[in-house]
């Protein structure tokens, strides 16, 4: 039997992800919960049964290594199922299957929604310290969150003294500072314009404009990661 995951919160009722190994019900966390993982990857997912797996195993592998050799990094990926009419479901159920429920989870939408409100109910139900976005189709390298990450960690060393001031504080955690790193694929703009449908590339188009108006003009096209508390801060939860 292969579990549904709603992940819904109400005030008068608790909302639960179902193991499908153990058939028991996990309760569902939210973002204003505390952070449990170190990180959480957000993959949000529409008709993607055939790229999904690739992406997965990658980005899996990745997270093992690290795990494997530093006992504090602990990981969680959210796989978004947008409203898939494929077998995205499927494949998303048998990485779940296969690495667990406390690793792997999914969220399935009902219907489409779009990859904006994907991403938000992924984040929603995230519990990383830090959170971060990757597309299904494996366009970002999964290794490249380190620049991020290294960036999130020298900006709280910087500004808010973390080395000095809270190193004695054993109950300072990252997830604390609302924070949030920029990166750009620029370089991937090009190959992207001539494989897009021309609707995409305006609403691409429209997008930069906005992170020129807000982020300046230094980034192109965005690869954000963000601490908790920056994603507490920012996530709207109405609806949810």
């Amino acid at each position: 039997m292969i579990g549904v995951y709603f992940c819904f919160r109400h005030d008068d009722a608790p909302s639960f992800f179902e193991d499908p190994n153990s058939q028991k019900q996990v309760p569902c966390p939210h973002i204003h919960d505390p952070a449990e993982k170190y990180i959480s990857l957000v993959i949000p997912a529409f008709n993607e049964e055939h790229r999904l797996p690739g992406a997965l195993d990658e980005t899996i592998n990745y997270l093992q290594e690290r795990a494997g050799k530093d006992k504090s990094f602990t990981y969680e990926v959210v796989i978004v199922d947008d409203g898939s009419d494929d077998a995205t479901k499927q494949v998303a159920f048998d990485f779940v299957k296969k690495y667990t429920v406390d690793n792997v989870r999914v969220i399935l939408l009902g219907r489409n929604h779009g990859k904006g409100e994907a991403i938000r109910k992924g984040m929603l139900h995230s519990r990383g310290e830090l959170l971060l976005m990757l597309d299904a189709d494996g366009a970002t390298e999964v290794t490249d969150l380190e620049k991020l990450e290294n960036q999130i960690h020298a900006v709280a060393s910087k500004e808010f003294r973390v080395g000095e001031s809270t190193s004695s504080d054993s109950s300072f955690r990252i997830s604390d500072i609302p924070l949030a790193a920029f990166g750009s694929r620029a370089h991937l703009e090009e190959q992207a314009l001539a494989t897009r449908k021309w609707y995409r590339n305006f609403l691409m188009k429209g997008f930069h404009l906005v992170v020129l108006l807000t982020a300046g003009s230094g980034i192109h096209d965005t690869q954000v990661i963000y601490t908790h508390a920056c994603a507490q801060a920012h996530t709207l939860t109405s609806g949810c």
